[in-house]
């Protein structure tokens, strides 16, 4: 497979960066004039963007040096795949439209998309999703760094094709917008045809509430946050209503919040605290705003460990390039004193029932940070202010740009359509992958796993090896399956690094185990040792733990010494004698000897010795 609009393969680089270039983009009008929102305010920033390529992974387009080929005609039809098996409709000629993005992730200042089907519909449980578009698109180029002028990108992962599928507006639960998701997952990984892991997968979640707005989530790259970060944004909006609402009850209007934004450093010259005592001395001023009637709605809990005054510092960070904002409600705190604080008030003239904002930076950048507290302010009066929000690792989001409008998108010149036949769709059909349900089913009987177990292995990336290896070995399909799942699963929670290790290195561990090499027992030890030393050859962690099988002849010995010492419990306990047999022998050779042989062995052994 390579990128979709060249010929530098779709993977990322194991090469160096051989060379950067540096950038800066600016937004442009689209065919009605206007300026797309998210454009305006990425260029606002004026952030500048640093490019590492190589010759191996990137060429003259990902850099925007040469025209787009044409379309990549393996995505596509991958693409058309996915679309029949979600029973949506494909469009009878492709398109490739621009979508305007300036935040640095394309070098060209818009990202190609296009749509290859319409409609579709996908079961969760008892619910039948419709959706809404499937599209064909260029991936971004992987972020590597970020100072506070400069993002540094790396193009590899730049134009690799992406799938983006779009459901419609009828999902009113966090656990069906997880399932949902899930299920999609599911349909991609059938075709055998997409990658897989952290970062391949990435959820964009959009969501409302009555009285509220549509926020936009972006990046929300494991499913089982899903449901946790549409809980936190619709606790999120309510508790933004509920500040209205204290607004409007406290009568305070858009006009009253003044622009006045005033100098208050000569109050921290001789300030205790060390963060402000420092940018002063870097050369930096305090600024200050006052909020009317704001007292104590700075520190009201959105969601677990953000409040408001965290929505308006993240505003004054993005659109003053600040490093954040101090405010009454949390005063005092810093260093800053109670003297200080009413300072501050007796300054600005502040009444009770008023809250203050300050910043330590420069003049302008102060100027643009507070301006942005101020208009985000205002928007509490009205509620709920549309935007694009970032997640994070604990499900809560972070404030990244306002949302996109219409004047983003506009025809792409340099590709041509692609006319989609009916033989084409025809030939797509002919070949289409078992359906997620279909496999399920089939795993069960054709492997005999339980319910449980054949749906962890679906859901898991090792569906393919895990039917490979049922083939080529001996070993029990119920034993892989577990292994693959649960075993990896727990040993992960112990902190080892699963991800590391190669689909060919499991499938030469569990050979391992089917030529008497190992026994199935040694595996999570072997795979820890892997993981720690970095060794991908199951062979090397054999030898150096010590675990390579005993063969039950040269055991004899061990075995009969053990039964001889133990007479008493055979004659007393007889058949019943070989647990505790079994455990003192698999005490001592634990990882050497294959458990199931050594049962038989003993077993038969004491029969032996009670029939004399």
């Amino acid at each position: 497979m390579h990128k979709l609009f060249c010929s530098c393969k779709a993977n990322l680089s194991t090469q160096d960066a051989k060379f950067s270039v540096y950038r800066r983009l600016r937004p442009t009008q689209s065919e009605l004039g206007s300026i797309d929102p998210a454009a305006a305010f990425e260029f606002q920033r004026g952030r500048g963007y640093e490019y590492h390529a190589d010759n191996h992974s990137t060429c003259l387009v990902e850099l925007d040096e040469e025209p787009p080929h044409h379309l990549n005609e393996e995505a596509i039809d991958i693409g058309m795949t996915i679309a029949l098996m979600l029973k949506a409709k494909p469009v009878n000629e492709v398109h490739v439209m621009r979508k305007i993005v300036i935040d640095g992730s394309n070098t060209t200042g818009f990202q190609r998309s296009c749509i290859i089907a319409l409609g579709g519909e996908l079961k969760v449980d008892d619910h039948r999703i419709q959706l809404q578009t499937i599209c064909l698109e260029e991936d971004a180029a992987r972020k590597i760094n970020e100072t506070l002028s400069i993002t540094t990108y790396r193009l590899d992962r730049l134009c690799i094709p992406l799938i983006e599928v779009t459901t419609a507006p009828v999902i009113y639960s966090p656990n069906v917008a997880q399932k949902a998701a899930l299920a999609i997952g599911r349909i991609l990984r059938a075709t055998n045809k997409v990658k897989r892991g952290l970062g391949t997968i990435r959820q964009d979640l959009n969501i409302s509430i009555r009285d509220g707005a549509i926020i936009e989530i972006k990046g929300v790259q494991q499913l089982n946050l899903i449901s946790t970060v549409v809980k936190y944004e619709i606790q999120r909006q309510l508790a933004l209503l509920e500040i209205r609402n204290k607004l409007q009850s406290r009568g305070v209007q858009s006009k009253d919040i003044s622009e006045n934004i005033q100098d208050i450093t000569s109050i921290f010259t001789k300030t205790k605290s060390q963060l402000i005592n420092q940018s002063i001395k870097q050369g930096a001023q305090v600024y200050a705003i006052v909020l009317p009637n704001f007292q104590s709605l700075l520190g009201y809990e959105l969601a677990p460990g953000i409040r408001f005054g965290t929505e308006l510092s993240d505003y004054a960070k993005f659109w003053g390039r600040v490093g954040g904002i101090f405010h009454s409600d949390e005063m005092p705190a810093y260093g800053i004193t109670h003297e200080e604080v009413s300072q501050i008030k007796l300054k600005l003239n502040m009444q009770a029932s008023d809250a203050v904002v300050f910043v330590t930076a420069n003049a302008n950048s102060a100027k643009d940070a507070l301006l942005a507290v101020i208009a985000r302010a205002r928007q509490a009066i009205q509620g709920v202010p549309a935007e694009t929000r970032g997640a994070t690792l604990d499900g809560t989001t972070h404030y990244s740009r306002p949302r996109p409008g219409a004047a983003r998108m506009y025809p792409e010149t340099d590709v041509p359509p692609v006319p989609i036949s009916s033989q084409r769709l025809k030939r797509i059909k002919e070949t289409l992958p078992e359906s997620p349900d279909t496999q399920l089913t089939r795993l069960q009987t054709e492997y005999n796993l339980n319910t449980k177990l054949a749906s962890q292995l679906q859901n898991s990336k090792y569906h393919s090896l895990f039917e490979q290896i049922a083939h080529e070995t001996s070993i029990p399909p119920s034993f892989i399956a577990a292994t693959l799942t649960e075993t990896l699963r727990s040993l992960k929670r112990d902190g080892v690094d699963v991800d590391s290790f190669s689909m060919s290195s499991l499938f030469t561990l569990f050979s391992a185990v089917d030529a008497n090499l190992v026994a199935k027992e040694a595996i999570p030890q072997v795979l820890q040792w892997m993981a720690e030393h970095q060794q991908l050859d199951p062979h090397i962690a054999i030898d150096a733990l010590g675990l390579k099988l005993i063969p039950l002849e040269q055991l004899e010995d061990a075995v009969d010494t053990v039964l001889t010492e133990n007479q008493d419990l055979i004659m007393t306990r007889q058949q019943s004698a070989i647990g505790p047999l079994m455990g003192v022998l698999m005490k001592k050779y634990r990882g050497q000897i294959d458990a199931k042989a050594l049962s038989q062995l003993i077993t038969a052994k004491i029969k032996k010795m009670l029939d004399r």
